[in-house]
């Protein structure tokens, strides 16, 4: 089990790394604000296999929240950019 999530926090940090080259890279505003929601989606699962490596089920309920808060966040700064103010 403990190569199981070995391997996964591996991906998790790869994936992290490429969001962060596209967040820093990226050529539009619209480009870099996917990249923040793939970094928080990223940071998600990562709290996720922490979760379960520690044993602890509260750290899924701040999973769930940061989840929560990070689709709010990308709403309104999609219609921000959108609309304008």
């Amino acid at each position: 089990m403990a190569e199981i999530i070995n391997i996964s926090l591996g991906l998790i940090v790869f994936a992290g790394l490429l969001g962060s080259v596209r967040f820093f890279i990226g050529p539009s505003p619209f480009d870099r604000v996917i990249a923040l929601d793939v970094l928080t989606i990223i940071s998600i699962s990562l709290i996720a296999v922490i979760a379960h490596f520690a044993g602890r089920v509260i750290y899924l309920d701040i999973a769930i929240v940061y989840g929560l808060l990070s689709f709010i966040a990308v709403l309104t700064i999609s219609r921000y950019m959108e609309r304008g103010l």
